[in-house]
């Protein structure tokens, strides 16, 4: 972003479009791309417009939408602080996982990067010739991808200190999840068998075939059941932390998959969905009622954003990545870069940074494209309709023939290039996150 704009580039945008002012730094280039409600000037280049004007005609004739029905479409266009498109831009409308650019962006600002969070691994007895005399306690902590693989690894760590049976039971408390099952004591039940190699599901076996050769196979046999305490016991004795993958891999895969439960969990670490809802709404620099929430996730028409909200979330976003030396391209998808997840099917220019959004009768799609005329363009698409197949194949027809407009961008900009190691997901088993505590 600061080489695009840290060079002049927004003087000249204004000059072209008549605005008369003092000469900028890059400072103040990237605060205001920043926001949407720093738009000084319309775009004298109509491309954007244009394009936006044969994107709706297109719903139409295609019968993806009635003709009555177009304030029921949602799209924002913006470089820079110059506006490119607007259409029902300021209008609250069903965002769909595109509410998950705000629960990312709260969670950054909340916890960082390289925040991880803790389940804290307890007893209530002794352990005697390999037996734990009392319960085993996990208290959660809002670890959103608490899997197969960190089971297996929480087991083995149990076996390496000595522990092969517990007497009691296995003791649920805090927010804990597994395998993204909110349930606690369905997650439990989950993690009472993936300690125990010798009840293994077929799902638990695949995962460990896929696992660094070598893994042990763990053996911690619980003779009692799976019980929920709303508070950890002071009297308890900590055997073991783990620590959870950082927040900027959590977000990552987050996104990648599109994963509500995950979503819902980071919200909830941070105070639930309205504390997402105004802490969004104050980073993004825009009126809170452009942002309603009823959850982290999207699930739901219920939760409205407007695409101009979206677009300055996304900015948001990237200011505080690059904040943290970070793009976010480390966040969201990038189209050329990354092949898994909702990219699938997906026919987006290359380079295009994206979040997708689905649910029944809502399609949307936001992000960053680089072009050559306009640098970065952010963008948000938010269509309402029954054909989901079909406004997903009009929205990338739609950034095609923008890009054409506007010409390839020569190279992809630093600003929004990947970071490979952070880009690439470890191998969940091949390093414990398990600091083991004696007696604290």
């Amino acid at each position: 972003m600061l080489e695009l704009l840290g060079s002049g580039l927004v003087t000249l945008w204004l000059e072209m479009a008549g605005v008369q002012l003092k000469p900028l730094n890059a400072l103040d280039a990237l605060a205001w791309q920043s926001s949407p409600g720093l738009v000084l000037a319309p775009d004298p280049n109509p491309a954007g417009a244009i394009t936006v004007q044969e994107y709706l005609k297109t719903l139409v004739t295609s019968k993806l939408i009635d003709p009555k029905l177009t304030q029921s479409q949602g799209i924002w266009m913006q470089s820079g602080p110059m506006l490119m498109a607007n259409h029902q831009g300021t209008t609250p409308l069903p965002a769909a996982s595109l509410t998950k650019i705000a629960t990312s962006l709260v969670a950054l600002k909340t916890w960082g990067p390289d925040h991880q969070f803790e389940t804290l691994v307890s007893t209530t007895g002794p352990i005697q010739n390999g037996v734990l005399q009392g319960d085993l306690v996990i208290a959660g902590n809002n670890d959103p991808m608490f899997v197969w693989e960190e089971a297996i690894a929480l087991g083995n760590t149990l076996n390496k200190m000595g522990i092969k049976q517990v007497k009691g039971n296995l003791v649920i408390t805090g927010n804990f999840m597994m395998n993204f099952q909110p349930n606690p004591i369905v997650a439990g039940q989950t993690l009472k068998q993936a300690m125990n190699y010798t009840t293994w599901s077929r799902p638990a076996n695949y995962v460990y075939s896929i696992m660094p050769k070598g893994t042990p196979k763990p053996q911690v046999v619980i003779a009692g059941t799976v019980k929920l305490d709303p508070q950890l016991n002071s009297q308890q004795t900590v055997l073991l932390r783990h620590r959870s993958l950082p927040l900027k891999q959590l977000i990552k895969e987050m996104n990648v998959f599109s994963n509500n439960e995950m979503a819902q969990m980071l919200a909830d670490s941070v105070g639930g969905a309205q504390v997402v809802q105004l802490t969004a709404a104050q980073l993004a620099r825009v009126p809170q009622s452009e942002i309603q929430l009823i959850n982290g996730s999207g699930l739901g028409p219920e939760n409205r954003i407007s695409p101009r909200a979206v677009c300055a979330m996304l900015m948001a976003l990237q200011r505080e990545a690059l904040f943290h030396q970070l793009t976010l391209s480390d966040l969201l998808l990038i189209s050329g870069f990354d092949h898994r997840g909702t990219i699938h099917g997906r026919h987006m220019p290359t380079s295009t940074v994206f979040k997708t959004g689905t649910l029944r009768d809502v399609s949307s799609l936001a992000g960053v494209i680089p072009t050559r005329d306009r640098g970065l363009v952010w963008f948000a698409i938010l269509n309402r309709g029954n054909n989901v197949s079909g406004f997903r194949a009009g929205q990338d027809q739609f950034l095609q023939h923008l890009v054409q407009k506007l010409q390839v961008a020569p190279a992809l900009p630093s600003a929004i290039t990947p970071h490979s190691a952070i880009n690439t997901l470890p191998e969940l088993g091949s390093v414990s996150r398990n600091e083991i505590v004696y007696g604290g």
